[in-house]
């Protein structure tokens, strides 16, 4: 086993580094980061014989501190994953957040669930994704049916903001020139607005360096391939083998200028094509939208925040 030691989100949080190899841009790792629970809950909480593993989004990595707690509170051990090249595990020389296929994390779940000791102990696991780690936790669970006993999907990436139709067009062109040139560049698309919204609801904290661009990490072309890739497989419908809750923003608002609607509402994904391809995941899948959300709805103002909480905590009873 590996050596917890503590985490810049200081006190009550640790880390350990999980060794994945090499590729070609050199050694590679993941970071899982854990939050022990509180000892009353440990004993008698609701979620106490429960594991909690949470992987982050796009140009993101684990800093939700409200979200541990929230699980730990009620007596659950509560981890977080920073994939291969984001946040903890972004080493130097490497292109930030890139692969070339998503389901290369199976290896950083694999390891991350060989330091957390789930099935040795006979534990339940509770899976939580936000974003792009929401498309990557319902592949993965898809492809290990019986391995995760609930699927929390926090404004999951399961659909491009074209739609369907967009979508099946833009692939060949995208797969194209991911054969041809997989690590080339993108026009910027990201302005900066998502992270504006956050700073001025004041739920973004400052991070090191690197870890969370203000407009994101740069795209590529192979990397652009494997999400269309994985957006078509929930197109074409899944089984993740256990019970799924979404929690959407009740609207989106397109980021081409800057509106105070931003505020509240996903200004990233367009929440009802994601709505309509969750249903495609599951034969039981929980929605809740939550009115005034931004697209992390765990870090929208207060109001959204209360109520995207107690829509979680009314799914897990």
């Amino acid at each position: 086993m590996g050596e917890w030691r503590p985490d810049v989100l200081g006190e009550g949080f640790e880390q350990q580094t999980l060794p994945l190899g090499r590729d070609p841009e050199g050694e590679v790792c993941a970071t899982l980061v854990r939050s022990r629970p509180h000892p009353g809950a440990r004993l008698f909480g609701e979620l106490r014989d429960v594991d909690v593993l949470y992987v982050h989004g796009w140009s993101d990595y684990f800093f939700q501190t409200g979200l541990a707690g929230f699980f730990t509170e009620r007596g659950a051990r509560f981890y977080a994953l920073d994939l291969r090249k984001y946040g903890r595990s972004l080493r130097p020389g490497q292109s930030p957040g890139y692969v070339a296929a998503l389901d290369v994390y199976d290896a950083d779940i694999a390891a991350a669930r060989d330091a957390m000791g789930t099935a040795r102990e006979g534990r339940r696991l509770m899976l939580v994704g936000h974003s792009t780690g929401g498309l990557t936790l319902t592949l993965w669970a898809a492809r290990h049916p019986g391995a995760a006993d609930a699927l929390i999907l926090n404004s999951p990436w399961l659909e491009l903001q074209l739609g369907p139709i967009g979508r099946q067009a833009l692939a060949p062109l995208v797969n194209a020139r991911a054969r041809i040139d997989p690590l080339g560049t993108h026009p910027v698309v990201d302005l900066g607005f998502y992270t504006r919204a956050q700073r001025e609801v004041g739920t973004l904290p400052e991070s090191p360096d690197g870890w969370r661009p203000p407009q994101g990490f740069p795209t590529h072309p192979g990397w652009l391939a494997a999400v269309i890739a994985g957006h078509a497989r929930v197109a074409s419908g899944l089984d993740v083998g256990c019970a799924v809750h979404v929690l959407l923003s009740a609207r989106s608002t397109t980021a081409l200028t800057w509106s105070d609607a931003m505020l509240s509402s996903d200004s990233v994904l367009v929440v009802d094509d994601i709505a309509r391809a969750a249903t495609r995941i599951a034969a039981t899948v929980t929605i809740s939208r939550v009115d005034g959300a931004l697209h992390d709805v765990f870090l929208s103002a207060p109001a959204a925040r209360e109520a995207a909480y107690a829509a979680l905590a009314s799914g897990l009873r």
